[in-house]
């Protein structure tokens, strides 16, 4: 195995499917099934989700709702989410643990650094929800930040393309992918990979970031040793 211990970083629009708002059951049971399948084959796995299906406070925060309000709301969205996944996850047998930024001790346990190690340690898989528990600051950074916190190997992005191209692969039959990039690169030309933050997070730290197309299955085992079609940054 490439990865020991990882993160995996989901965006709330992954969970749609087809639709345009809310959960779609059978793409979220798809994409569980493939997380199933990487702590089957002895991964400690992390997870955090954002909550762009259910509301983003950026738009919010454009419409004229006050932006740290609207941040909040977001944050409480992706404890919606997270609960889902754990719902779907000990549906299929494995043990799941939500730990959120902010406390909130009757739907899940508050966010713990060595207490979330020591879930991973035990084989169960950890969503960290709410993201930082701060506005200002998105899941992507939120992502970074807690790979690191967790001492993750490498922090897995899934999207809806397999990699990182120039530009738009769906729009542009002609676009380059990238097997391999820097952090530098990815700044300098605003490949919108992740935010600004969370890839100076991982630059400072050397951490590996994995983009891979979540929507194929299969793909993020292929993707934690190595093999398949990704990039990586690093």
């Amino acid at each position: 195995m490439k990865f020991k211990r990882i993160l995996l970083k989901l965006s709330g629009e992954a969970l749609m499917g087809d639709q345009h708002y809310g959960l779609d059951m059978p793409t979220v049971k798809r994409i569980c099934k493939d997380i199933a399948d990487v702590v089957d084959t002895g991964a400690e796995v992390s997870i955090v989700v954002g909550a762009g299906n259910l509301f983003r406070g950026m738009k919010a925060a454009e419409a004229g709702m006050e932006r740290a309000g609207a941040d909040y709301m977001g944050m409480l969205a992706t404890v919606m989410n997270s609960l889902a996944l754990q719902n779907v996850l000990e549906g299929m047998g494995k043990y799941t643990r939500v730990l959120s930024a902010i406390p909130m001790d009757t739907v899940c346990e508050a966010f713990i650094r060595r207490r979330a190690i020591r879930h991973m340690e035990k084989g169960r898989i950890v969503i960290c929800a709410a993201g930082t528990g701060n506005p200002y600051f998105t899941t992507d950074t939120a992502a970074a930040l807690r790979a690191m916190e967790l001492e993750c190997d490498a922090l897995f992005k899934g999207t809806q393309v397999d990699g990182v191209y120039d530009s738009d692969p769906k729009k542009n039959k002609t676009a380059k992918h990238y097997k391999e990039l820097t952090y530098k690169k990815v700044l300098e030309d605003d490949l919108k990979v992740m935010d600004g933050a969370a890839i100076a997070i991982a630059r400072e730290n050397k951490l590996p970031i994995v983009v891979f197309d979540l929507h194929e299955e299969g793909s993020f085992k292929k993707a934690i040793n190595g093999k398949g079609k990704s990039t990586i940054i690093r």
